[in-house]
């Protein structure tokens, strides 16, 4: 299993312990280049009811939460994270920007 994917499961199983709540699965699955998606419906409680999230094969990753905050890693050192107030960091191998 590589790095990336790894992190993936933990960060799904990380969402799911703060957003205890339920959810039903929309759709999931992997296409035939290996990219994975989710998409879940966390009810009308949830700023935001219909989550989702994907991976691909090149290693990067985003997720729509539940609490409308949204995450993006490429997979090679940049990421950028979007909290539901607007606010949030980008990083670059490392050392954090606030937005």
């Amino acid at each position: 299993m590589r790095y990336s994917d790894m992190y993936h499961e933990l960060t799904v199983r990380i969402i799911d312990l703060i957003m205890p709540n339920g959810y039903s699965y929309n759709s999931h699955g992997t296409n035939s280049q290996g990219n994975h998606y989710c998409s879940r419906d966390y009810g009308s409680s949830a700023p935001n009811q219909n989550s989702y999230h994907y991976s691909n094969s090149d290693g990067s990753y985003y997720y729509s939460n539940p609490n409308g905050s949204t995450y993006y890693n490429s997979g090679s050192g940049r990421a950028n994270y979007t909290s539901p107030s607007g606010g949030g960091w980008t990083s670059n191998g490392g050392s954090r920007q606030s937005k």
